[in-house]
């Protein structure tokens, strides 16, 4: 990813382990108290300002499974960055219709063409390559999640997808 990533905010979002397109929680994701910590070391040493610490908070607490605590945080960022977590967090829930009014409020997102243009190569030639064809379409990633069945390969693709989308975000929030 890019420089503007800190090692210590690295090690809490490039996990080995890919975080559940449901509620689960992963055996490789942080304890609440050990991820809160690390990401309160991560924007402070990286000098995150006070915007982009809430977004870097809730997509930590979601990426490692919090996602009650995400929640708490994401409901209270009232623009498009804080809209999208909050729907991939009822996405999570999951709550498909309340992820798709979140994603409607997020509207035509920054991070759309390049989280497009991340997840082309990851879909060619599968049978969720649509998804990666014109433009980024959260409601068809919504629907997807909804149809997908945990330990196919579906799934797994999608739970890439959803890294790339938190890689993209991550990049935003760091800049």
């Amino acid at each position: 990813m890019n420089s503007r990533i800190s090692a210590e905010m690295a090690a809490i979002f490039f996990t080995p382990g890919l975080a559940s397109l449901g509620p689960e929680q992963r055996a490789d994701a942080l304890a609440l108290d050990a991820c809160l910590n690390q990401i309160e070391a991560a924007i402070t040493s990286a000098g995150i300002p006070f915007g982009s610490a809430n977004l870097i908070r809730s997509a930590g607490l979601l990426w490692h499974d919090h996602l009650d605590e995400s929640h708490a945080v994401s409901q209270d960022i009232s623009d498009s960055d804080g809209s999208f977590l909050h729907a991939i967090m009822h996405r999570r829930e999951p709550d498909y219709p309340n992820a798709k009014y979140w994603f409607n409020q997020t509207g035509r997102h920054e991070a759309f063409p390049e989280i497009l243009k991340a997840t082309e190569s990851v879909m060619s030639g599968t049978d969720l390559a649509h998804l990666a064809e014109g433009e980024w379409d959260p409601f068809a990633m919504v629907d997807a999640v909804s149809r997908a069945k945990a330990d196919t390969a579906e799934y797994a693709l999608l739970q890439k997808v959803q890294r790339i989308e938190f890689e993209v975000l991550l990049e935003r929030f760091c800049a």
